[in-house]
């Protein structure tokens, strides 16, 4: 399989296109060749006349550990390019920055979920390449969770850094196809370009998604593993609640929970009962950890640890939404009083609970918090937003 910068950097006619035109890359440390070169090396090194970077949240290099935690402007001492930060005082490119290039080379490895900001960078970087009259070339990479599509549609209105446009949490496209989506959804005006894969076979076993001869490097700080991007679209909703995501182990975003004051093992009993169907396709272990940092720092947690890999995985019967969602579901049966959403800034929305800006909208809230909530209510609700997505985006898709 190839990415898009491979091919890019192997295809003369493409290099040809970006002769004497100002250049800029949008990266982060997943940002690499088959040989593991960083982009920007390997796009200076064949002659591209990169004239200034981009990095994402997490920062160009990855290294900012949590969210809302800033990286600022700077400049590349290797090169003497100026590396524009696009999580720091700005979440969208300034004019200055977009005068900077004429065409932006996009190449971010995305997790596939609509929460993880970088897809929302796309669309900030076509809206201002539109207004500019800029190019964008998408080097598209893989979409490590693969086809399937799981969760509601953000509801109009309830848009933030960490839902770009209503689309499910699930949302099974690669960042070329999700550039096109975006264009047509918004009715842009943009000069687009997608420099596909090759050989990228998304429905084979071969990893489904991401392939097993491809080397995992971190696109941010906690997504470790392929296991972690695939449990990530239900994962991540722990990061709106009191409950650990696992930050400060070393498997974060992989349990579905983790707490000191609560019986893991008496929850996934109530979630087997609720719905058996739900915890297919994965195994689901109890375990106990201590986090050094973060939420129960210090304190010995008891937990369920999902296991999306290896022969428990079925990439066609896994939900890792509807898995959260039930876990959520069973610790409020249990615990009824119990303190389950966390209220605090999240990505700058202060007006809104943080499980509903990550759900985009308050329907997983209100299924979870309502006793006579039942699995079918919620699976009628998602399974209708699902196929309204899949039908949506289908002329979209590119392999």
């Amino acid at each position: 399989m190839k990415t898009g910068i491979d091919r890019l950097l192997a295809d003369p006619e493409l290099l040809r296109q970006l002769q004497g035109r100002r250049v800029a890359l949008v990266a982060h440390p997943a940002s690499v060749t088959a040989d593991l070169t960083h982009s920007l090396d390997a796009l200076i090194a064949a002659g591209v006349p990169v004239n200034s970077a981009f990095g994402p949240q997490h920062g160009l290099k990855g290294d900012k550990q949590d969210n809302m935690v800033e990286t600022a402007d700077e400049m590349d001492p290797r090169y003497g390019i100026p590396i524009y930060s696009l999580y720091g005082e700005v979440r969208r490119p300034t004019g200055q920055m977009m005068s900077s290039a004429d065409v932006f080379l996009f190449d971010l490895q995305d997790l596939g979920c609509r929460i993880y900001t970088f897809v929302t960078t796309l669309l900030y970087l076509l809206e201002e390449a539109a207004k500019a009259g800029k190019e964008v070339w998408v080097l598209d990479r893989p979409n490590p969770a693969g086809r399937p599509v799981e969760g509601t549609l953000l509801v109009p209105g309830q848009e933030s850094f960490v839902g770009a446009a209503p689309m499910p949490m699930r949302h099974g496209l690669t960042m070329g196809e999700m550039g096109h989506w975006f264009i047509e959804h918004f009715g842009l005006d943009v000069t687009y370009k997608v420099v596909a894969m090759e050989g990228w076979r998304p429905d084979e076993s071969d990893g489904f998604g991401w392939p097993t001869s491809r080397l995992w490097i971190n696109p941010s700080p906690n997504a470790a593993n392929v296991n972690m991007a695939r449990c990530y679209a239900g994962t991540v909703m722990l990061e709106g609640t009191t409950l650990s995501e696992g930050r400060g182990t070393t498997r974060p975003l992989e349990v579905l929970f983790g707490a000191p004051d609560i019986d893991a093992g008496g929850v996934l009993k109530v979630m087997r009962k609720l719905a058996p169907e739900w915890l297919e396709g994965c195994a689901v272990r109890e375990c106990w950890f201590e986090p050094t940092f973060h939420k129960h720092k210090g304190m010995l947690c008891n937990a369920l640890m999902i296991h999306a890999e290896s022969t428990f995985y079925d990439h066609d019967l896994f939900k890792p939404w509807r898995l959260q969602a039930l876990a959520f579901k069973a610790i409020r049966l249990l615990y009824p009083d119990y303190p389950l959403w966390r209220d605090f800034p999240y990505e700058y929305e202060l007006d809104r609970l943080a499980i509903d800006v990550i759900n985009g909208g308050p329907a997983l809230r209100e299924w979870v918090d309502n006793p006579s909530a039942t699995p079918d209510d919620l699976d009628a609700m998602t399974s209708h937003d699902e196929g309204a997505w899949i039908a949506a985006v289908r002329p979209h898709l590119l392999y």
